[in-house]
Formats: C-alpha cells, structure tokens, sequence
C-alpha cells in the first residue's frame, strides 16, 4: 500500500480519521479501484461497503469506525467514485466485486476481517460472506436488501404509490402512457438508452424518487418536471443500478435467503429503520430468522438513510460491539 503523506502512527496524526494509507488497486478486467485505510495498522480488520450500487465512499464513513481499535479499509466499488473507468459497466457484476474483495483482504494481509455495509452495501455483505464465510468476523448490516428486482418493484410501485401518491403520479408521468403498465422495468431500459434525451430525463426523475423515499422526512416529495431535460450533471447511481436490478443483482433467485445458513457462526447485527420505505423491517426479520447468531435492532423514528436520526449512532455501536465480540 502507498502510504499518504501524512500517514504517521494515528497517535502522531492530527486527524485521526485521514487515510493511513491510499492507492488505484488495478483488479484486472480494466479496472482499477481507489482504496483506503482508515485507523491503526494493527488494528481489528474490517472493511466498509458503500451503497448504490454506483454511489461510493465519503470522508464521514470513515468515522463509523474507533481509530484507536480498527483498521478499516474502504474502497469505491467497479465504475463508482474515484475508481476507473468511472461509470464502467463493463465486467462489472457481484461477483467481480466479490473477486475484488478478496484481492483486497490478500493485499492487507488479513486472515479475517469484519464486514459493514448498508442496502446495496448490506447485499455485497451477504453475498461475500456466503461465498467467503472463513473469511468472516462478524457482520454489521444497515437497511437489509437482498438484491431482488421483487424489492425494487414493490418500493417503486405498491410502497411508493401508498405513501407519496402525488410523487408517484410525477414518477409515471415521466414515461410515454403506452408504458407506464410496468414502470421499473420501463425506466430500467430508458436509464441505459444510449440516447442523452432518453436516458436524462429517466435518470433524473429515478434519482429524485429514491431520494424521497430513503428520507424519513423527505425534503422534496415532488419531481420538478420542468427540470429534467435541463441539461446538467447526472446522477450516478440510477445508471449503475438498472445494470445491476435489471439482472437481479446477478444472483440467482433469493440467493441470499436461501443460502443464509452459510453465516451460521458468524456474528451479526442488522440495523434496521422502523419506517425504511426502501427495505422494509420485515425484510431484515426474514433475514434474521435464517441467520443463527444474528440480530435486529430497530431504529425507531428513522428510515432508510444513514443520516436519519439514531441511525448512525446504532451502526457505530453495532460495529464496537460486534468488535467486543470477537475479542471473547
């Protein structure tokens, strides 16, 4: 690993949250992934998962983790964030982000590690720890999604139209009458038209539904339809994941619920927000029925967001006690 010009001993540093260690790890494939190390460099291992798909990590994840007991390595996922090629689809599937993984535990050195991710992130989790259970300390989930294209159906149509019926006229009226019967599968192939005037408005108006329906308390619960032809930047996020939902997260069908006994010995905490639109408590409590060793906490009073009261909180103390665990 390369180490960051101010990559002294954590005692030594001003800032014991900035990266001990920063690199492009090239993972084959044509892609290369930006990583970091967070903490102390004999510190308990554990990695990071962003979500998205297709969003990546920020300085303030870095912060979920004790830098006097971690070593917390994180990185930005195939096509996401500061790794190249940026937005690549291209050998991009779980179980190439599986594959990398590996190729970052190998490179620390680490035997076993601990593993934290939220909705997408907490989908990556279950997948590598089901293919990789040795590998495994303990589990620390935020908002448990599976990675079904039957999730993300439900949250955009039934959920969606219950809860913000105005936003959920905005969200149809975005696509053509004649295909608004099936409308998740219809902004799927219009987010990854090749065509700017096809695949900006749908990426757009797809962007500001999510966001809606991750906050507890929405900031805006409208689309502005008179925006989005406007040009401007587009989100990255809706592009990646149609790839990845459109091929139902390139798992086999409930894979994750049907292999779920692979965690068995492994430590796990799922934190869960009481009013998540996007992945619902009963998700979380299926999950948990199957997992022997593992627990829900709920989050009362939040939704699917990180950031939403209490929830942060509950994920930095499910990560130390999971940690206190495996010190036993």
């Amino acid at each position: 690993m390369v180490p960051d010009a101010d990559a002294a001993a954590s005692a030594n540093r001003a800032d014991s949250f900035a990266p001990l260690t920063s690199e492009m790890l090239d993972v084959g494939d044509g892609h290369e992934l930006y990583v970091e190390s967070v903490g102390r460099a004999d510190g308990i291992p554990a990695i990071y998962l962003h979500g998205g798909p297709g969003s990546g990590c920020q300085p303030d994840h870095r912060r979920l983790f004790d830098p006097d007991r971690f070593c917390a390595v994180l990185f930005d996922q195939r096509g996401c964030g500061r790794s190249r090629p940026k937005g690549s689809r291209e050998n991009n599937t779980t179980a190439h982000l599986i594959a990398d993984m590996e190729k970052i535990r190998e490179k620390f050195g680490f035997d076993r590690w601990m593993v934290v991710g939220g909705s997408w992130g907490a989908t990556l989790a279950l997948a590598y720890a089901q293919a990789h259970p040795e590998r495994v300390s303990g589990i620390a989930l935020r908002a448990t999604f599976l990675g079904t294209r039957a999730e993300v159906e439900t949250a955009f149509t039934s959920r969606l139209s219950q809860f913000y019926p105005a936003l959920y006229e905005d969200f149809l009226s975005v696509l053509p009458p004649e295909e608004r019967a099936r409308p998740v599968e219809t902004y799927y192939r219009r987010i990854l038209d090749a065509d700017p005037a096809v695949h900006g408005p749908a990426s757009r108006a797809w962007h500001d539904t999510e966001r809606a329906l991750s906050e507890h308390k929405a900031a805006k619960t409208r689309i502005d339809l008179t925006s989005l032809n406007v040009w401007r930047t587009l989100p990255a996020t809706p592009f990646m994941e149609a790839h990845y939902f459109v091929n139902n997260s390139f798992m086999s069908e409930d894979q994750l619920l049907r292999n779920a006994g692979r965690l068995a010995g492994i430590p796990g905490i799922i934190v869960q927000g009481r009013y998540d639109l996007l992945c619902p408590p009963e998700t979380s409590e299926r999950l948990a029925k199957l997992w022997p060793g593992s627990e829900v906490r709920i989050v009362e009073e939040a939704g699917h967001s990180l950031y939403d009261a209490g929830v942060r909180d509950a994920v930095m103390k499910s990560i130390a006690d999971l940690a206190s665990k495996a010190a036993r």
